[in-house]
């Protein structure tokens, strides 16, 4: 057993042939905050739900295949930048948290979110891998009576196709019957005040009446909002539609941008000014690229599916297309500054300025930056880059090459021929970095409103 945080089991797995839990004992335990809450993947997703259903009292199991992040729970420490030390410290007091690597863990559990990542393979189809590995691993220790709710974002039908069979087949029990099982998605947007893990309202999708009834109840304990929809896969398509919605909109202001670009329109002033329009409008705004762990990744998820029903997604897949662009149209942006000053980017030593995927956040899951770096030194760049919440490269599975590099200081900006602004995180004096770089690529607007800077400026 690799049982690594501050408590072990309390007992080993309940034996799930000779005590059952009916539905109604395990709405009790619910209600009575009784019920012990594992949480399968502790990251964005998993550990923010970890200390919220911990906060409202709940018995919590945290489990993750990665040893060092257990270790870091249990020194108190925190490797999400916007949780602090302190909520970790408060988890470990309250007593009621224990976690570990070893899936056993999930017979001590009578609700168990699994909360894994669902990247895309190189070809740009879904990759399974970890809720199948997650359901083989976990699926021995099933016992009857538990919830389980897959949050992970992905395809309608994959919690009925994917997720259902292994565990039968694991567990030897039927789904829905003597388990339930629920769909529930992620709906994170990290360092969002405003937005929090509890007042996100959170939709919940089930096969069976009981299974949704049990997952409802469950969630209900812990946000504010609870939205019941018919079925996992509608729940699952709802999350699809969230993002969809967000890719195309970005999508469309980026091709716009490149168009007014050549016209001599600035896209921001546009979208400012278009913006004053109280009704019918809604902004969007460009950039380098899109990041982050959903909107890059799930529209082609709906596409993949799509597919296997004969139905060409032609307008979701030509927004994947633009934004998957972005970033070659930074690069020849950077080639054009560069030149007008007569220089080759061949040779050129640049600064990306932020290597998160949004402002304010150490999160660089599919961060466009990343596919900057790559390119830039594909053509003979040097490229190196600043970001305050991160100061060493992390592992990430499409760029292990990256690995350990380490943030350059913002008061080196001068030594660089251009600096390229990706992420435009708030902590930046942009009229200090407007003064020092010989040349400025904004991909953000960063330097809008700053005055009387010495650098060339470049949108784009």
């Amino acid at each position: 057993m690799s049982v690594i945080c501050k408590t072990a089991l309390r007992h080993p797995p309940i034996n799930r042939i000779f005590f059952p839990m009916s539905k109604e004992a395990l709405l009790q335990k619910i209600s009575d905050r009784k019920a012990t809450v594992g949480v399968i993947g502790l990251g964005y997703v998993g550990l923010p739900l970890v200390l919220l259903f911990s906060k409202r009292g709940f018995s919590v199991v945290g489990i993750d295949v990665d040893a060092r992040k257990i270790e870091q729970l249990r020194l108190g420490n925190s490797y999400i930048e916007h949780i602090s030390p302190s909520e970790i410290t408060t988890l470990n007091e309250t007593g009621n948290f224990s976690a570990g690597t070893n899936p056993n863990l999930v017979g001590d559990c009578d609700a168990v979110l699994l909360c894994v990542p669902t990247p895309l393979t190189r070809n740009r189809e879904p990759d399974m891998t970890y809720i199948e590995r997650t359901a083989q691993a976990i699926g021995p220790f099933i016992r009857r009576g538990q919830l389980i709710s897959l949050e992970s974002t992905t395809y309608p039908g994959t919690t009925a196709e994917v997720l259902v069979p292994i565990l039968e087949r694991e567990s030897g029990l039927v789904a829905n019957r003597e388990f339930f099982v629920a769909y529930s998605p992620e709906r994170e947007d990290p360092n969002n005040q405003n937005y929090t893990t509890e007042l996100i309202p959170k939709v919940v999708g089930a096969d069976t009446a009981d299974a949704l009834e049990l997952a409802t109840e469950l969630y209900a304990s812990v946000v504010r909002r609870v939205v019941p929809v018919s079925s996992a896969a509608t729940a699952e398509a709802t999350k699809l539609v969230e993002n969809i919605f967000r890719c195309v909109n970005i999508a469309m202001v980026n091709e716009l941008k490149m168009v007014f670009q050549r016209m001599g329109i600035d896209i921001w002033e546009v979208i400012e000014a278009a913006k004053t329009k109280p009704f019918g409008f809604m902004p969007f705004y460009p950039g380098p690229g899109l990041g982050g762990h959903c909107i890059p990744i799930d529209p082609f998820y709906l596409t993949w599916k799509a597919r296997e029903f004969d139905m060409p997604t032609k307008f979701i897949e030509l927004a994947g297309e633009i934004n998957s662009a972005m970033p070659y149209y930074v690069v020849n942006r950077t080639m054009e500054a560069l030149n007008d000053q007569g220089k080759a980017l061949k040779g050129s030593r640049l600064l990306l300025v932020g290597l998160a995927y949004k402002k304010d956040v150490d999160d660089l899951r599919e961060s466009p930056t990343l596919k900057l770096i790559e390119l830039f030194e594909s053509r003979g760049a040097v490229a190196d880059y600043h970001d305050s919440h991160i100061a060493e490269m992390k592992e990430t599975r499409e760029h292990p090459n990256l690995l350990g590099r380490k943030s350059v200081p913002i008061e080196k900006a001068g030594e660089y021929d251009a600096v390229i602004i990706s992420t435009n995180h708030s902590d930046i004096d942009y009229a200090a970095l407007g003064n020092r770089a010989r040349l400025i690529v904004d991909t953000r607007n960063a330097m809008s409103g700053v005055q009387d800077i010495t650098s060339f400026l470049c949108k784009a």
